[in-house]
């Protein structure tokens, strides 16, 4: 069954991808007229560009080596591409629509790009290329984030709390060693009490992870009270019992399903993905069975990778939720979408008792690229004021 889920969801995935290249494509083959030489370049270059995400990650399967590495770098900056060159190929459909009605593009255009229109072709191919140029840039510098939460009527032989949460990494192929030792460096100089890694540590395949030894760089997160995590659905669906078990190995104390006491009547809650079902045929517990043995006055913290479950954590009087799996769209205009899938895209919000953010993520998923947001890690300040 889970093989039979696994082929219809990649499936799906596949052919949206060919399906939006090849509109991208059939419309940028018609500027370039038969005869125009630089037309055989075109067909070439766009479809190498176009296949190369999917045979990266099929030979980062069964032949993981620089030539898979070129391809899944390649393809990831061209998912980005697409995005962009999708939104600007349906608004020109859209300006030659209102042209055929009202006949407008002789009056704004020059004679040379009627005539060429190859050239509307290669300036818009510049002004992608510059874009993510830029949104590969801001990628790389995460912003330091940090606020207080005043917490009443709670018990605590401690005054103050200090967090640092950081989601989806997204080890492996893309977010490699110089990457993550430098989000390790600055997640230390936060000097936080906890450090809690909202899931998605792992992007999918172990294999390059482990290739590159990337969880001995994980070892050298340090804070008094410990490092936790828990997993999200990238680690199900690369296999999730060896991605605990490697990152369990690599110094990080995975939560799952369980609750623990860090400090006097402070707890952290760790949730299974709530996609643990579809990619790993495990079904999560109800957060009232795995919190039913906590202290009165006692506070809680818990981390859920993604934000589809805030209304439990308010019915059951979470004082902080902790959640990712967004990156807040990662690239715009797809903030618009997570902003109406999830309560919470992004951002501190408060539900009545119950504090929940959203982190946008420090990783990336497909893309190295980020436009319309930053990577971020976050550092939470609890103040316990009985």
């Amino acid at each position: 069954m889970r093989s039979v889920q696994f082929l219809i969801f990649f499936g799906i995935v596949i052919s949206i991808h060919l399906l939006v290249n090849f509109y991208i494509f059939s419309r940028g083959l018609r500027t370039f007229e038969p005869g125009n030489p630089l037309r055989t370049t075109y067909i070439i270059g766009f479809w190498f560009l176009a296949l190369s995400y999917i045979i990266g990650r099929v030979l980062e399967r069964y032949y993981l080596s620089s030539l898979s590495d070129f391809f899944t770098w390649t393809g990831s900056f061209w998912l980005a591409v697409m995005l962009y060159l999708f939104l600007i190929v349906v608004s020109i459909d859209i300006l030659r629509l209102a042209n055929h009605l009202f006949p407008f593009f002789d009056k704004i255009l020059s004679v040379s790009i009627i005539q060429k229109p190859w050239f509307i072709t290669i300036g818009v191919g510049c002004f992608v290329f510059l874009l993510i140029a830029f949104g590969h840039i801001n990628a790389l510098f995460p912003r330091k984030h940090a606020f207080t939460i005043d917490l009443e009527n709670k018990v605590s032989n401690q005054k103050q709390l200090k967090i640092t949460v950081v989601s989806d990494i997204h080890l492996g192929t893309i977010v490699s060693k110089n990457r993550i030792r430098r989000i390790v460096e600055q997640i230390n100089e936060t000097n936080a009490d906890l450090i809690l890694l909202a899931g998605d540590i792992v992007d999918e395949d172990l294999a390059p992870v482990i290739r590159e030894n990337l969880g001995a760089t994980l070892t050298h997160l340090y804070a008094p009270l410990g490092v936790y995590g828990i997993t999200g659905n990238h680690e199900f669906i690369g296999g999730v019992e060896p991605a605990v078990k490697y990152l369990e190995a690599h110094g990080i104390n995975m939560l799952r399903d369980t609750m623990i006491e860090i400090v006097d009547n402070v707890y952290i809650v760790g949730r299974e993905d709530i996609q643990g079902n579809r990619f790993g045929g495990k079904t999560r517990k109800p957060l009232e069975e795995i919190i039913a043995s906590k202290k009165e006055k006692s506070t809680i913290i818990m981390l859920d990778h993604q934000p589809a479950a805030i209304n439990e954590a308010v019915k059951n009087e979470i004082d902080l939720m902790l959640s990712g799996h967004t990156h807040h769209g990662q690239m715009w205009p797809l903030s618009y979408i997570t902003k109406a899938v999830y309560q919470v895209s992004w951002g501190h919000k408060k539900f009545d008792k119950t504090n929940v953010y959203v982190s946008s993520g420090i990783g990336s998923w497909g893309p190295p690229v980020r436009i319309g947001n930053r990577p971020e890690i976050v550092t939470i300040t609890l103040n316990f004021n009985e």
